[in-house]
């Protein structure tokens, strides 16, 4: 993708993904996620209906009127998205791939947290930590994980979330909020996402296509491994297979939610030609 046209989908993701953060999920982003607690702004005069409670007695008795203390939420809240960029994620039977709808997922959380004037960083992972953007604010820095999202290039095709993960708790020592995208058709992060529940507020976000639920009926088809590259051909027609292929399925996205579930974590899914947006918004209700 050359320097030109790079820019002109970031843009284009920035106009659609910015829209959507400033009047839909801004607030809901704020409402969900609280800060660390309410710190000391400043005091005023007392006016009717204040709380007595706050009254700040010292500043009172040196001005001889009653002076109240005002309180703000401490926000300084950190994000982190945590993205799968292995083989699987290039897969799409209608109108986008799954790793252009992560995208464009990520970059509405971001701009979401930049509304609020929170921290921004980015993991990209495969089988192993490809690429990590420390956190930062500012509208620059959205538009450089943006560009990643869109241009990286993995070493490696297969998947290993529980590596993901143990990189985040080692580089986080302060609570972030963690979404993890992927299609997670992968296990053995259990123990792991355990860990990292316990000190983050984590989200796992399933981006994942209607095809892959199970197998059409096309008789002997070619079929390739998008992580590991090995092909071999498929006997579609046998009922057998189709059953096994989709109880595959069934077993990875059943780890997914219990997993995350039975660990505190947060639970989403995302289907390619359904809306987004209807589901985050939904999401952020439910939490806030």
């Amino acid at each position: 993708m050359d320097t030109k046209e790079l820019l002109k989908k970031v843009r284009k993701i920035e106009i659609k993904t910015r829209r959507l953060s400033d009047h839909i999920f801004g607030g809901e982003y704020h409402s969900t996620f609280k800060g660390r607690g309410m710190t000391f702004s400043e005091v005023r005069q007392y006016q009717f209906g204040d709380d007595i409670r706050s009254i700040d007695w010292n500043v009172t008795a040196r001005y001889n009127e009653p002076y109240v203390k005002v309180f703000e939420e401490e926000r300084e809240l950190t994000m982190m998205l945590l993205v799968d960029v292995s083989g699987s994620e290039l897969f799409g039977t209608t109108n986008q791939f799954k790793n252009d709808i992560v995208t464009e997922i990520s970059a509405t959380l971001a701009f979401s947290a930049l509304q609020n004037n929170d921290k921004i960083g980015l993991i990209l992972f495969s089988d192993q930590v490809e690429l990590f953007i420390p956190p930062k604010k500012g509208k620059t820095h959205v538009l450089r994980i943006i560009r990643e999202l869109l241009e990286f290039k993995p070493k490696s095709n297969k998947t290993d979330i529980a590596q993901a993960l143990k990189y985040l708790t080692n580089v986080m020592k302060k609570k972030a909020i963690v979404f993890v995208l992927s299609d997670f058709i992968a296990t053995d992060y259990e123990r792991t996402l355990k860990i990292t529940g316990n000190k983050h507020d984590v989200t796992g976000i399933r981006v994942y296509d209607e095809r892959e639920q199970r197998i059409p009926n096309l008789g002997i088809v070619q079929m390739m491994d998008a992580e590991t590259g090995s092909k071999q051909l498929v006997n579609t027609q046998s009922k057998k297979v189709r059953t096994a292929y989709a109880n595959f399925h069934k077993e990875s996205v059943t780890y997914f939610k219990e997993t995350f579930t039975k660990s505190g974590c947060g639970v989403l899914d995302c289907r390619v030609d359904e809306s987004y947006v209807k589901k985050l918004l939904g999401y952020f209700k439910r939490r806030g």
